[in-house]
């Protein structure tokens, strides 16, 4: 079961469950990892928004439209294209859409005015206890560098028998598009490739890791599901250029070379490596589902 083919798969959804390991704390960087400059949220909205995230925004629509919630917080909601498929699912519900960056409020906030935006850590956050009856996390969690301190704080908010889903990516090998944006990079710079797109939002991909970390922040896991769903970006250019200037892997290029000329010869790369014109590809992601006793 650890091994699914992608292709059989996709579009479709796959359910285990996870059982809890003892716990354990992991933790990760946060400098340029998080970092955000001004200009790079519309860059990231623009260009990896519709292929990367919007699909599974749709899919974490379909999951909290079932649910009876009146009251919702979402976490690291970057440039709100998760938070819009929350108002969209919940039309009746208060929704409170949060993020580290102010950068990324700022834009969600014009972006998507139907929530109240806010910057908070989702390590601290700033909300009594029992104030929310659904937590959202769509591709933040992986940026928590104490996984279960911000599992522990979604616990404290969450009134009795509540619910969060989160999602967070399978191993880069398994999403077509990271996984050509990471070869590329190692076909351009081969002496120092950098490491973000594996180290962080593709590094959080074990289910039993992070169902010990569910569990040690106090929550209980009902389940992990592998999603694997169809995309489709404009061009390879798009998808070079969202990568390389509008995540962190910018820092990371500023300081290997010309941030312009590396970009531009990456395009080159991704276009050489996946074609011209609309390209299409697979994505994976594990969607987690957990909640407080009733």
């Amino acid at each position: 079961d650890s091994v699914v083919n992608r292709r059989q798969l996709l579009g479709q959804t796959v359910e285990r469950r996870v059982t809890a390991g003892p716990a354990r704390v992991h933790t990760s960087p946060m400098s340029t990892d998080a970092r955000w400059a001004e200009s790079m949220p519309e860059i990231y909205d623009r260009c990896l928004g519709p292929v990367l995230f919007e699909p599974y925004a749709e899919q974490l629509g379909g999951i909290v439209g079932q649910l009876p919630a009146r009251r919702v917080l979402e976490l690291a909601a970057g440039t709100g294209i998760a938070t819009a498929a929350l108002i969209s699912a919940l039309p009746d519900a208060s929704i409170t859409a949060t993020d580290l960056n102010p950068a990324m409020v700022e834009w969600g906030r014009d972006r998507v005015p139907g929530a109240d935006w806010q910057q908070a850590d989702a390590q601290h956050l700033g909300f009594a206890d029992a104030s929310f009856e659904l937590v959202t996390c769509q591709f933040g969690v992986m940026f928590f560098p104490d996984k279960p301190a911000a599992f522990a704080e979604v616990a404290r908010v969450l009134s009795p028998g509540s619910t969060m889903v989160f999602s967070v990516w399978d191993a880069v090998e398994a999403s077509d598009f990271p996984a050509a944006m990471v070869q590329c990079l190692a076909e351009v710079l081969p002496v120092d490739p950098p490491g973000f797109i594996v180290r962080v939002p593709h590094g959080y991909a074990d289910p039993e890791r992070i169902a010990a970390d569910v569990s040690a922040g106090g929550l209980s896991v009902n389940d992990v599901t592998r999603v694997v769903l169809p995309t489709t970006a404009t061009s390879a250019r798009v998808i070079a250029e969202g990568f390389c200037l509008g995540t962190p892997l910018r820092f990371a290029l500023q300081e290997r070379g010309d941030l312009g000329a590396l970009t531009d010869e990456l395009a080159d790369a991704m276009v050489t490596r996946l074609g011209d014109g609309p390209v299409h590809g697979a994505l994976s992601a594990f969607v987690v589902t957990a909640g407080t006793p009733a």
